[in-house]
């Protein structure tokens, strides 16, 4: 649910100002990852070793946004994707990806990104937080996503100044013309099944993508690039500011039941193209089946 701008933490007039050091420290971490990639990265490494540089990559990410975190921010607290976190006392707490997309990153794949959200209340409890500020920054494409609630989400290119984004209506049609992106997890069982589901969605649907950036993917429905998302499988730190860039741009975000976006599902687009994807996700998963256990 979205939070009373009055009973937040922070006035709602500093909510800008975290979503522009949020857009500092994802620029910075962004530079890292992308400037000491190994060129031969995916190419001539073995799988193992290959795997390994990005786990490191992935580290060194986000040891620096929790040393840039503490350095500003000393009273709030942090979680992200890799090992190392704080407790904090001012009632924020950082939610980071240092890179979400890893396996494009692996590839040299230009569709990654580091994500950088401020939240409310507590991140490992579903649907107990909320985002207040945030970027997301392809360091590749130097796309630039940021949020403030409240304020509006804006996107930016090079050095181009940030325009509003806003989603508007989307097609005219409906679900029939809309772009889907989604995504697949790592375990084969809900590959498997998620394959099932994208089968059945297809013929709904003008076609779908899988880009590869669950944060990529949410803000572009903001900027209209997506008509529409849905993935089973994210964690807070794969969508936190991609859920405020798009609701701030006018999207919904929810699970299947229109509460807050969670693992179980994260439905994103404007709102009447949203609740006929609901509709039709609802329909489809009643024709799949409840997903294998294994793949849980």
């Amino acid at each position: 649910m979205r939070p009373d701008p009055a009973a937040l933490p922070v006035p709602a007039d500093e909510l800008p100002a975290l979503a522009d050091l949020a857009l500092e420290l994802a620029e910075e971490a962004g530079e890292l990852v992308r400037d000491e990639r190994p060129v031969e990265l995916g190419v001539a490494a073995t799988k193992s070793s290959a795997t390994d540089v990005v786990t490191v990559m992935d580290q060194r990410s986000q040891d620096l946004l929790l040393r840039r975190v503490g350095q500003h921010r000393p009273e709030d607290a942090f979680h992200g994707e890799e090992s190392g976190g704080r407790s904090g006392s001012s009632g924020l707490t950082w939610v980071v990806d240092p890179i979400d997309g890893t396996v494009n990153y692996l590839y040299g794949i230009a569709a990654y990104a580091v994500s950088v959200a401020v939240v409310v209340g507590d991140p490992a409890v579903p649907g107990g937080w909320h985002p207040v500020a945030g970027a997301v920054v392809n360091p590749v494409s130097e796309e630039r996503y940021q949020a403030a609630l409240g304020h509006g989400a804006t996107r930016a290119v090079g050095s181009d100044a940030p325009a509003p984004l806003d989603v508007g209506a989307g097609p005219d049609a409906g679900l029939p013309v809309a772009l889907l992106g989604t995504g697949f997890g790592y375990e084969a069982g809900r590959r498997a099944w998620q394959g099932q589901v994208a089968a059945r969605m297809l013929p709904r649907v003008r076609d779908i993508r899988r880009l590869g950036s669950a944060a990529l993917d949410l803000c572009r429905v903001a900027d209209g690039s997506l008509d529409a998302y849905y993935e089973r499988g994210l964690n807070p730190w794969d969508l936190a500011a991609g859920w405020l860039v798009a609701t701030e741009a006018g999207a919904r975000v929810t699970d299947l039941s229109g509460g807050d976006p969670r693992t179980a599902m994260t439905v994103a687009g404007p709102p009447r193209l949203h609740e006929e994807l609901l509709g039709a996700l609802t329909e489809v998963l009643a024709e799949v089946g409840e997903e294998p256990a294994e793949g849980r």
